[in-house]
């Protein structure tokens, strides 16, 4: 019995873990139409923001 609930545990978990990829997926999805038609359209809605991912120092660490 406690095998079978275990087993109910998980496949809870796992349907969880994939509705919340599909959610992720779909909302990927969904900027990227959305700065597309930005682009077609001519506008920039991108102005003004700060990219992150752009470090201005080595990702190597320093050696003292």
């Amino acid at each position: 019995m406690f095998e079978y609930e275990l087993q109910q545990i998980r496949a809870a978990e796992m349907i969880r873990e994939a509705d919340n990829y599909r959610l992720v997926r779909e909302a990927v999805r969904g900027r990227r139409a959305a700065r597309r038609e930005a682009a077609r359209s001519g506008r920039d809605e991108t102005e003004g923001r700060v990219h992150s991912r752009h470090h201005r120092r080595s990702r190597s660490t320093r050696v003292a």
